[in-house]
């Protein structure tokens, strides 16, 4: 272990975050009762250009209007490269409630993309008088943003979470592929005559936690594009949590119950954490480093190991 220590994400829970367009005031109160933790309204691409001001109008009275619960709220601005994204972090903090919890800042290519966000928020709280300092998370979706994963997940204390934008991204990067997420037809080696598919976003996604572990950010997987598609969602979201991520969108509300499933551990998952951090306590009390679990050593670290599904699991079940 390094003498810096990494830092302590967020302890909330993340497992789905469900979207929905700011222009559709009628769904709001169906994405409250929903199952999901986080509730993003979207300004950006589910908006039409001609709908931008009203949409972020209908946000703005849905903070303070609708009971949210316990969810995390987050609003999804324009990207840095548009006419409307100051419009929308200048009328959020000064005109929404402090309901608010956080912002989405799509398409960061570098840290300094943060660092203006960061001065605009940070300038408009201090003179709104605003008690609740907004979080931040950010979206990965070209090449820039990925070869500046660290920096930007580095850039402001307010960094609470990052995801893979997998269409931008794919376009960024010249990929020959329509598909958001998911397994690529083109995409395969060869066995004889039998395919073999891989993850062309496991390369993106490692990175991703990576930086996000390194820093305190929520590692969270972006959306799954086939809404008809339940088995590929929940391979998508089982390769994602494998690898160290917290959660998935939700581009349609069937795809809530899906996510949540994938990333609250099972039953028998978190019994046998426990089983293990019992067995290495009774091996630590005589005086031994390692033990012996179903065949397989565990030690030290296999501590840590079943430590994330137990704390995952008390974290989602309080």
């Amino acid at each position: 272990m390094s003498f810096r220590l990494q830092p302590t994400p967020p302890a909330r829970p993340n497992r789905c975050q469900l979207f929905g367009p700011g222009s559709r005031p009628a769904i709001f109160e169906k994405m409250a009762g929903s199952a999901a933790d986080v509730i993003n309204i979207d300004l950006e691409d589910s908006v039409a250009p001609d709908d931008k001001a009203e949409a972020r109008r209908n946000v703005i009275q849905a903070i303070g209007d609708i009971d949210w619960g316990n969810k995390r709220l987050s609003v999804r601005i324009n990207g840095l490269d548009t006419p409307y994204w100051y419009r929308d972090v200048v009328d959020l903090l000064e005109n929404a409630s402090e309901r608010l919890d956080q912002i989405m800042i799509p398409k960061v290519g570098c840290a300094g993309d943060i660092y203006a966000v960061d001065a605009l928020v940070t300038a408009v709280e201090a003179a709104k008088g605003r008690s609740k300092r907004i979080g931040f998370e950010v979206i990965i979706e070209s090449a820039a943003g990925i070869a500046h994963v660290e920096e930007i997940a580095a850039a402001s204390p307010r960094m609470e979470a990052m995801s893979l934008g997998a269409a931008d991204f794919a376009a960024s990067m010249g990929m020959q592929t329509t598909g958001i997420g998911g397994t690529q037809e083109n995409y395969y080696m060869l066995q004889g005559d039998t395919r073999h598919y891989s993850d062309p976003w496991h390369w993106a996604q490692t990175a991703i936690v990576a930086a996000c572990r390194t820093h305190g950010v929520l590692p969270v997987d972006g959306p799954f594009g086939d809404f008809s598609d339940d088995e590929g969602f929940r391979a998508q979201a089982r390769r994602s949590a494998t690898l160290g991520m917290v959660g998935k969108w939700a581009i349609h509300p069937k795809q809530v119950a899906l996510s949540n499933e994938v990333f609250t551990p099972s039953e028998e998952a978190v019994a046998e954490a426990r089983e293990i951090l019992a067995a290495m306590e009774k091996a630590k009390a005589e005086g031994a480093g390692a033990t012996v679990y179903k065949g397989r050593l565990v030690d030290i670290a296999s501590i840590k190991q079943a430590e994330v599904i137990v704390k995952q699991s008390e974290l989602i079940a309080s």
